[in-house]
């Protein structure tokens, strides 16, 4: 069933607070069905790349509500990261006449007309990883973008012993997450680590969201610029990749990285020292979160401060400042050789 629920009926709120406790295991609900008080819905979770292990990962979070909430709850992704596959597969979910759209956009500019025809069709839109979205009544963000890459810039800072050239790398220059954290991550270098320095040449490069080319892209730029001590990625597959390229090249000790990843996919190089250490937040239970809120936005709820998603870490939500549509928190953790055996995916 189509919802008719009008944008105008909605009020727009913010925040998740995704915990130390649902990063380290999946959360687990709160007392009650995230579902409850509506109809049986069909909504439909579209990541970047259905093979990409944290939208895996997501997968299971879906499921999990799927199954509380016995709704037609499922995900559904391109088989790679490409922002024209993914349009494709929203608009074969357009339709199949699915009630809700949860989306994590490979690049939200490019899927903009699919998903106002989304919501031109009555069928509710929440994004995720997409703060610049403008077709999406919501979009979830684990934590404030800025604040994350500041996060990650002390990690490798730490690494670096806070001084020396670095650059910045992204999934693509058209993720606005990435790009949001990168940014954030600058930032917080210019204003707490002064003997730390930007590469002027290329501050920034492209993972594509592939592990293969991080490696490649991090070994052509410490091959062309020996000066650099220092890579922070953004994307899962940036810190793995760059690890690999600066053990090829005989420089681990010399040149570090920090980045987002997963426990399990990176135990051996935390372990061995490529890396001293990764940040992430569960993808199961933004997966949840976002199937939660598109089920209130179904049911007609209000959608105001301290909106509870039924997921620990979610059940407090505010607006980021200055925005009606994004939910932000401060979920991140950091993983090491000392804590990675600890978080069960």
């Amino acid at each position: 069933m189509k919802s008719r629920i009008a944008a105008s009926a909605i009020v727009f709120t913010s925040a998740i607070a995704l915990s130390l406790g649902a990063c380290s295991g999946g959360g687990g609900t709160q007392s009650g069905k995230a579902g409850a008080g509506g109809g049986n819905y069909t909504i439909a979770v579209v990541p970047k790349d259905s093979t990409n292990p944290w939208f895996v990962r997501m997968e299971t979070g879906v499921q999990r509500y799927a199954q509380e909430t016995g709704m037609n709850v499922f995900q559904k992704g391109p088989a790679e990261t490409d922002a024209t596959m993914q349009a494709q597969v929203i608009q074969d979910l357009i339709a199949q006449g699915v009630d809700a759209l949860c989306v994590v956009p490979v690049d939200p500019g490019a899927i903009e007309p699919v998903l106002k025809q989304a919501m031109d069709a009555g069928i509710t839109v929440v994004t995720h990883e997409g703060a610049s979205q403008q077709n999406t009544m919501y979009d979830i963000e684990a934590f404030n973008n800025a604040e994350y890459g500041a996060f990650i810039m002390d990690n490798l800072a730490e690494a670096m012993g806070e001084e020396g050239t670095y650059t910045t790398m992204v999934g693509h220059v058209t993720n606005a997450s990435h790009n949001e954290w990168a940014d954030g991550a600058v930032a917080h270098q210019k204003e707490k680590y002064p003997n730390m320095t930007l590469l002027e040449a290329e501050p920034r490069v492209e993972s594509q969201d592939n592990s293969e080319t991080a490696y490649q892209t991090a070994k052509e730029v410490l091959k062309k610029y020996p000066e650099v001590k220092g890579i922070l990625g953004t994307s899962s597959f940036d810190a793995p990749g760059t690890a690999r390229a600066i053990d090829e090249l005989g420089l681990k000790g010399k040149v570090f990285t920090a980045g987002t990843g997963l426990p399990n996919a990176n135990k051996q190089i935390l372990q061995d020292g490529s890396v001293a250490s990764l940040t992430l937040w569960d993808p199961a239970d933004a997966g949840y979160a976002m199937a939660s809120l598109a089920t209130k936005i179904l049911n007609g709820e209000k959608i105001a401060d301290g909106v509870n998603l039924g997921v620990t870490g979610y059940e407090n939500m505010h607006f980021s400042p200055g925005s009606d549509k994004v939910l932000e928190g401060n979920g991140w953790i950091q993983i090491n050789k000392d804590n990675v055996d600890s978080f069960g995916f």
